[in-house]
Order: C-alpha cells, then structure tokens, then sequence
C-alpha cells in the first residue's frame, strides 16, 4: 500500500529539497497487528533496499532500522537513510501514536503499546535480526524494545537518545482543557520553529522544507489525542538500572553542542552500557542525523562492519 493519506498528498507540493521530496514518495504503508487492540494498524514506514552493485551479499548484511524521535517522523532520516542503503537494506518506520501511523480512538498510547506494536512491525516486514538505530525518544523506544527482544537485535545504535532521565510526573495533571492548550502551544508555529533553531547549530538548516517535515505529520487525524495519551503515560523513563543487562555491542553518537537533552548523558550511557563506543559529532546539535549526516552515516557503517567487543567502557 502506497497512498498518502490525503491529509498529507495535498501538503506535499510544499516541500523543496530532493531529500525531502525523495523520501515523502518512498513512504508506504502496511498492515500491523498488536496484543493490544483488535484493530489492525496502517503503518507508515520507508524501505530503500542496497544498491545493486555493492561488494557484499544481502544476506551478509544485516538490515538497519531507524527509530525517529517524539512529535516526529521517518522524514528526519531524509538525509541519513539514502546514505545508508548504499549497502544495507535500510528500514525507518513510524511509531504508534506519531508520524504517518494510524492513530485509534480509545487505544492509549504508551511505551508498552509502542514497543509491542514495533515487534510486531519487525515480524510482519522484516523477520531477520536487526541494526535498530534510535534517534532521541526513538533511542528510549530502541533500548526498551532491545531489553525485551535481544534476540532481534544485532547491534543497537543510539542518536542523542533519552532514556536516562526519569519521566514526568507533569502528563498526570493534562487534564481538559490543560491538555488541549498544550497541545495546541506545541502546534504553533513560532514554538516548532523554536525547538529547531534549538535542534541545530547551524540556524540556516531550519528552512521552510525542514519546518514542513518536521510537523506534516500534525495533519494527521487524533494527533493532538494521541500526543495527550502519550504525554499521561508517563512516557519513556530512566533506563539506568537496566542498561547493565544489554548485551549488543552499542555506538552512542552525540552532537557535541546538543542543547535540546545537553551531553552530560552521553558519559553516563557509557558508563553503564557494558559493550558501548561513544563518538562524538563535531559541530552538531541535538540531530545529527540531519546536521552532519555524511559523518554520521560513516560512523554507523564502520561500526555495523566492525567485530571487536573490545570497545571503551
């Protein structure tokens, strides 16, 4: 299934990059069941398979998996998936609850509900193990669903990841109308366009296609609904006491000037996580993966094809 839904096709004429452009036709979208509702889920997700004429065999080559983070989409990989698939399959979904995924009226919408729906994502498309890559919230969502399914995860790649901090209390207090004038200052324009300036370093990356990307997924019917369900979960919380327990070689990558989660994290993820290797991406914010994505597409690939668990701790 490949439509968008209309919501989005008659938003699509308002982007002006080719990555953007590229990507947004790629999208498709598949059928998901869960444990937790009856329904089925039409899932957004992209799948650029391995150019043609690279050296090693599919079936050699793990495919990847990337994980976007919270209010966001598959679209902030436009830049980092191209460049990954020149020899891996590469995969970027939607998560319950965010993107292009369908939202359900009365399903909560939670870590739980999010993972389980990942896992059943990863056995109706892909099957294989995986290199999950999680971006943010997305790197929360990839330690959470790697703690549950190790065995579906290879090696696990974590962007500037949350996971580290204990959650809000705040959600517990959304209530009518609190909840929807949250939800609506988040829509505003000037305040999305705020957290980007913020995201980045360089401000002349926050563009009118970047600020489309970054919020065409608010079309999108029970978005506000969904992101109030999310919020009174709890959300993702502290990791810490966990991360002990993962046994995949894991690559922390870090923007050395994040100022949307700061760095002081990232020394913490390496201290707990038993196989890790901490790089971090010179001149970049809270979003690698669009700042620098040719290095930080060049420092996953060496990592996916590295062998040694011999990493710093």
């Amino acid at each position: 299934m490949s439509n968008l839904p209309p919501e989005i096709s008659n938003l699509r004429s308002q982007f002006t990059e080719t990555a953007s452009i590229s990507l947004v036709d790629k999208i498709q979208f598949c059928l998901v069941s869960s444990s937790f509702t009856s329904e089925i889920i039409l899932t957004s997700y992209v799948c650029a398979d391995r150019v043609k004429n690279a050296q090693t065999s599919p079936d050699q080559e793990p495919p990847i998996l990337l994980l976007h983070g919270f209010d966001s989409s598959l679209l902030e990989f436009r830049r980092l998936l191209p460049k990954l698939a020149h020899s891996h399959q590469t995969w970027a979904m939607d998560l319950f609850g965010f993107g292009l995924t369908e939202r359900l009226a009365d399903t909560q919408v939670s870590p739980e509900a999010i993972k389980d729906h990942l896992y059943y994502f990863w056995k109706t498309m892909i099957a294989k193990p995986i290199v999950l890559v999680g971006a943010s919230m997305g790197g929360a969502a990839a330690i959470d669903f790697t703690l549950t399914y190790p065995e579906v995860v290879k090696k696990l790649i974590l962007i500037g990841s949350a996971g580290m901090r204990k959650g809000s209390l705040a959600g517990k207090f959304l209530v009518p109308p609190l909840d929807r004038m949250a939800t609506d200052f988040l829509r505003s324009p000037k305040v999305r366009r705020e957290v980007s300036l913020k995201a980045y370093v360089d401000p002349s990356l926050v563009t009118t296609d970047a600020e489309v990307c970054a919020s065409l997924h608010l079309a999108m019917p029970r978005w506000s609904e969904s992101l109030i369900s999310f919020t009174k979960s709890g959300g993702y919380g502290s990791f810490a006491e966990q991360l002990r327990f993962l046994k995949q070689e894991t690559l922390i990558l870090w923007g050395d000037r994040d100022r949307i989660l700061g760095t002081k994290d990232a020394a913490k993820f390496q201290s707990i996580i038993p196989h890790n290797k901490l790089v971090w991406i010179d001149r970049s914010g809270h979003v690698p993966h669009l700042e620098r994505p040719e290095i930080t597409a060049q420092e996953i690939l060496q990592f996916i094809a590295s062998n040694s668990m011999n990493y710093p701790h």
